[in-house]
């Protein structure tokens, strides 16, 4: 290489932005993965699944120039703190909270390493960032929830026959700390649906169980891993009520719910690996605005309103993404 021809690369290298030249791409980097499901769950697995397979479409394949630490909280707060100090304590380059209570655990532990959240609700409320288009600190990522998506479960209800007439709105405080947001979103829906809304908190076992005496209204159940680590006890409740439900996540229709209404878990990961890329590549999660979910899909099993004895809306059959037979 003559001088002229060395003075030309020099030249290249220092124009290119600084994003590129922080790309390192032979350089393994690290990604700490703290999700709030159990790793054996299956929608977990799904899940971590669909991750690696985006990351590796954006050129970072776990194994060869990302290694990947995944931790699992099985829906267990304290867990979840733990293993939030052991992502920290292996300095990754970024994190990945999958659900409100790992955004919660890993933002009080560091406000240098960037954190991509996905299927958590309301992040400003929550005090997550400062507004969805400047998230602003460390933390960005994308939402599970639509403000009126809350009113469109109830309004599900009432195209039941017989007619539901009042509704059990189900959570866990604990773990879902924006539901009341959700709750004032659903009784002002009430009031021009006509139905009476009542809150039934869970937070164990027995509380689960209680719901099979809930025989006089029907359920709707608001996004919280608690209920989504327990949806096989809690549809065996609902079950045993033989009252219809609507859940925030299509998994519990496959698994037997009557009806959901629900964002696409699956394309907020695709999305998070997006934004985990451009930040291993340079970009600021200051600078990535929150997104807002943009697929929904409404399922309905139709093998569960003849076991429970109830009609469904013509015109709700008729908006269905997918009906069960």
């Amino acid at each position: 290489m003559n001088r002229r021809e060395l003075l030309a690369l020099l030249g290249t290298i220092t124009a290119l932005p600084s994003s590129a030249l922080a790309q390192q791409p032979n350089a393994t980097r690290r990604l700490g993965v703290l999700s709030v499901t159990a790793a054996d769950d299956a929608i977990g697995q799904t899940r971590s699944a669909i991750l690696v397979e985006a990351l590796a479409g954006h050129g970072w394949k776990e194994h060869d120039n990302l290694r990947i630490d995944w931790r699992s909280g099985a829906g267990d707060r304290a867990r979840i703190a733990r293993l939030a100090d052991e992502l920290i304590a292996l300095k990754p380059d970024i994190l990945l909270a999958v659900g409100t209570p790992s955004v919660e655990e890993l933002r009080q532990r560091t406000a240098t390493i960037p954190i991509v959240f996905a299927v958590v609700t309301d992040p400003v409320s929550q005090g997550f960032v400062q507004n969805l288009a400047h998230p602003g600190g460390n933390v960005t990522g994308f939402t599970d929830y639509d403000g009126p998506l809350a009113g469109k479960w109830l309004e599900m209800l009432t195209q039941v026959a017989p007619p539901v007439r009042r509704v059990f709105v189900v959570y866990n405080p604990a773990t879902a700390p924006f539901a009341p947001l959700m709750l004032h979103t659903i009784e002002d829906a009430a009031r021009t649906l006509h139905v009476t809304v009542e809150p039934a908190p869970v937070n164990d076992a027995a509380s689960i169980a209680a719901l099979a005496s809930r025989k006089d209204g029907g359920l709707l159940v608001l996004p919280d891993f608690f209920t989504m680590a327990n949806r096989a006890h809690l549809l065996a409740a609902i079950a045993e009520a033989r009252v219809p439900a609507v859940f925030w996540s299509r998994t519990f229709v496959d698994e037997g719910g009557l009806m959901s209404y629900s964002t696409d878990s699956a394309e907020q990961l695709r999305r998070a690996a997006a934004y985990i890329d451009r930040i291993l590549r340079g970009a600021q999660a200051a600078d990535l605005p929150v997104q807002n979910p943009t697929k929904f899909e409404l399922a309905i099993n139709l093998k569960t309103a003849r076991a429970i004895g109830v009609t469904l809306s013509p015109s709700l059959l008729a908006l269905a993404n997918d009906v069960i037979e």
